[in-house]
């Protein structure tokens, strides 16, 4: 893993400085003590704290409009390493504890992926967890199981790397499945419970994968021949 540099926690942590100062702005106006009375306390801390996750979104949106993800290789010193580091930076400062949690429910939690930049169809839902919303397309009627984890980023060493992942409608990932960077489902596709998905798979329209790593499944359930 390449280390993340001074200047990009500095720019960070001025962000997330920008974040708090507008989240309690926010709170000093939005919650008044002689509103609450002796709820005060307790109000105040929790509108807070949303509070800063609402701006932090809205800045990380912001930032990621003035410097996009880069998808390819990721060179060393560029601006699109800066980005995606700044961007790691986010979910493990912030975003983490909203996506890995049981605690949200379903259609909340597909909502904050929503808002983090994924592309989310209709009547979609993913209670797993999607660790790079903004290169991540989900289609129509699709589900990603419990525990079920899609990455976009690829981080091998000093490789590092981001391609899209791409799910049709009415596509099924099974719980505790994994799905790698650069992976296209097609549509009605089926990936079953607990398979891994390799980097750059495409997995066509109506077809079933499983297992480790996952292969085309026929009707049966068995692996299909190359």
């Amino acid at each position: 893993m390449r280390k993340i540099t001074a200047g990009q926690i500095s720019f960070f942590l001025t962000l997330l400085g920008l974040i708090i100062l507008l989240a309690v702005i926010s709170t000093e106006v939005l919650v008044r003590k002689e509103w609450q009375g002796d709820f005060y306390g307790v109000i105040y801390v929790i509108a807070l704290v949303a509070l800063v996750y609402a701006w932090a979104i809205v800045v990380y949106r912001v930032f990621l409009r003035v410097v996009p993800l880069q998808e390819g290789y990721i060179e060393p010193g560029s601006r699109a390493e800066f980005a995606a580091q700044v961007n790691i930076l986010f979910y493990l400062m912030l975003f983490n504890t909203l996506i890995r949690t049981d605690f949200l429910p379903v259609p909340i939690k597909t909502m904050v992926y929503s808002f983090l930049g994924t592309k989310i169809g209709s009547n979609s839902f993913c209670p797993g967890t999607i660790l790079d919303p903004p290169l991540t397309e989900i289609g129509d009627n699709t589900i990603i199981g419990h525990a079920a984890t899609l990455y976009s980023h690829a981080i091998e060493g000093h490789h590092f790397a981001l391609q899209r992942i791409v799910l049709g409608n009415n596509v099924t990932v099974g719980a505790h499945a994994i799905i790698m960077s650069g992976v296209t489902v097609g549509d009605g596709a089926i990936v079953s419970a607990g398979a891994v998905v390799k980097k750059g798979t495409r997995i066509g329209p109506g077809e079933h994968w499983g297992g480790v790593p996952a292969r085309r499944l026929d009707a049966t359930g068995r692996n299909t021949p190359d």
